[in-house]
């Protein structure tokens, strides 16, 4: 559900740009009144995860669409809506940098999209009410799976909204929600259970993590090398290797754009703001479609070009520039997200 920049006015991306700054620093300051230093590499390591599966689509049947994992759900059941929605606005600022993946002045769309309503709306009203202070494998999947469709619904309608007011004449309201709406609770129905089970397993190596999670405390003295160990092992191999198999079908968004517009990607408006975050975006992003970018052409270039081209449309797609796209972004994530911990701890600390 990443949204490109010609789906935006700058009017709207500007909007909402301001709107994800007021509630990133809002996160920073609720983290700081309660700083955890144990939390910093479950911050880090999550995130990598994250990157990695978000780059996994997973097909719909019977629809010709895909989808795959948004993970606020994960992340604010894991840490907390804070630190979570920091750490999704972290995967999202990475993927949109370096890898062209959603638009510039769309990142401030995507993020609210995407982290606002599971770690500010489904979490607190939806999951917690269901899991309570008592979790269990059924409350914890049934939690997961309904807080999930809650919170990809809130979202898809909000990209319809942020269309709509953007006076993108191409995707007309009712058409497009009509759309949106349905592929949208079949992706959260998966990703709900994908949650679940990643949950359930955090929940019985360290139910420790989910009760600080829910009541805004630090981790007590307890270790968490298994859980780091087992989200970095699956990280890797997420990103590295499994991504190969992610499904060719346009995801959700795509699909819906493709059924009301008949076109997967609208033309960018041939405005400043859009053609220089364009131009800015091409110079950043040094795997862009988690690809390595065209060689130059020539000669020395042209047995390189017809290699990738034979290997087009083809699943599952064993790629190198996968591979590395997954490794690279799942580390940058780890650093940043978990350097936004850091952070925060040092400033609680200069303030003492």
């Amino acid at each position: 559900m990443h949204m490109a920049d010609a789906l935006l006015s700058p009017a709207v991306g500007g909007t909402m740009l301001a709107v994800t700054a007021g509630l990133t620093a809002y996160s920073a300051r609720k983290l700081k009144e309660s700083p955890d230093e144990s939390r910093i590499p479950l911050m880090g390591v999550l995130g990598a995860f994250i990157f990695a599966a978000q780059m996994i689509n997973f097909s719909i049947p019977a629809t010709g669409s895909s989808g795959h994992l948004g993970g606020g759900m994960i992340l604010a059941i894991l840490l907390g809506p804070y630190a979570a929605f920091l750490v999704l606005a972290s995967v999202l600022v990475v993927q949109a940098l370096f890898f062209a993946d959603g638009g510039i002045l769309a990142l401030g769309c995507n993020i609210f999209n995407m982290a606002f309503f599971p770690c500010f709306v489904a979490y607190p009203f939806i999951y917690r009410k269901i899991v309570g202070d008592s979790p269990s494998r059924k409350k914890i999947l049934l939690g997961a799976i309904l807080s999930a469709v809650a919170g990809l619904q809130l979202g898809a309608f909000s990209v319809v909204l942020e269309t709509v007011a953007s006076g993108i004449s191409e995707l007309p309201f009712r058409t497009f929600l009509l759309l949106m709406q349905p592929i949208h609770l079949a992706i959260g129905i998966v990703e709900g259970i994908v949650t679940g089970a990643v949950v359930t397993f955090v929940w019985k190596a360290r139910p420790e993590v989910l009760e600080s999670a829910a009541q805004n405390t630090p981790l007590p003295g307890v270790s968490l090398r298994k859980v780091l160990a087992g989200l970095a092992v699956a990280a890797i191999f997420t990103g590295g290797a499994l991504s190969w198999f992610a499904s060719t079908y346009p995801d959700g968004l795509e699909w819906s754009m493709a059924k009301t517009a008949g076109t997967e990607e609208l033309e960018a408006p041939a405005e400043r703001v859009h053609t220089a975050l364009a131009a800015l975006q091409e110079k950043l992003a040094f795997l862009p479609d988690y690809g390595f970018r065209p060689s130059p052409a020539g000669k020395d270039s042209q047995p390189e070009v017809a290699a990738a081209g034979e290997n087009e449309g083809k699943w599952p797609a064993v790629d190198p520039a996968t591979t590395v796209s997954g490794l690279v972004g799942g580390a940058l994530t780890l650093t940043l997200a978990g350097g936004l911990g850091i952070l925060l701890r040092g400033a609680v600390s200069r303030r003492k």
